[in-house]
Parts: C-alpha cells; structure tokens; sequence
C-alpha cells in the first residue's frame, strides 16, 4: 500500500484538516474547499467547519485562518465568535472592507496550495510504505 492511502485510512479527516490548516501561512487565509481538497474531499467544506468548531488547539492549529469563499469570517467562531477571528485575522496584518477579506489580495495562492500538498504529501511519505504504489498524492 503506498504512504498516501495509508495516510489517508490511519488519520482521520479531522487530523488532516488540522494538518492542512497549520499549513495556511501567517496573514493569509484559505476557504473551507481549499482544505476540504487539501484533506482529500473539495466536497466537504462543511465537514471542514465542523471540524474547526470543534478544534481541540487554536493556539497550534490558527482555524481563524479559513474563511467562506467571498471572505467572510464565521459567524460561530469556535474562540469567541466572528468579531475575535477577525481581530486575530487583522493582528496578521489582513484588512477588512465591507465586513470580509479581499480574497484576491489575502487568499492563498496556487503556489501556496501547492507548497502546502506538497508538504502534506512529504508528512504521508514518512510513513512506512511496501513501494507498491506508483504514486504518493493526495486526491484533489
């Protein structure tokens, strides 16, 4: 079985988007699709939500990081509410108009979404694998 799949059925879905999201860089943000897909569904950005409601560490997974697609903060925001993910967003130097962040200008690039399988990828090739399989990614 190769890393990957082996990644894949030994941490749940809940420690790969933990994983995914202490990947999003300071002063950036990510949307709930792109780390449903860096977990390995784009289809469960409400599982993403869920999960970061539910987020044991804030202080070593910074979930204050993934907003909706347009921008905009949660309005359950697991540590205080919307207001509290949007100053710790604004305290890494992120600007806020019209109530959300200008996804074009603080969203996470290709690049970085890349950089950020990549690194995913290396944390499943850590994992002892029988070299059967030709491929180690994650299915995006």
């Amino acid at each position: 079985m190769c890393a990957i799949i082996y990644y894949m059925k030994v941490f749940s879905l809940a420690e790969r988007i933990y994983a995914a999201v202490r990947l999003i860089p300071r002063g950036k943000v990510a949307s709930y699709s792109q780390i449903a897909a860096l977990a390995g569904n784009c289809n469960l950005r409400r599982y993403v939500g869920n999960a970061l409601h539910k987020n044991p560490s804030n202080s070593f997974t910074p979930c204050h990081r993934v907003v909706n697609a347009k921008g905009y903060c949660s309005g359950s925001f697991a540590f205080g509410g919307s207001l509290a993910q949007r100053e710790k967003l604004e305290a890494e130097g992120l600007v806020f108009t019209d109530g959300h962040v200008d996804m074009k200008k603080y969203a996470i690039t290709q690049d970085d979404f890349e950089l950020m399988r990549l690194e995913l990828e290396m944390q499943a090739d850590k994992i002892p694998q029988d070299g059967k399989c030709g491929q180690n990614r994650l299915p995006l």
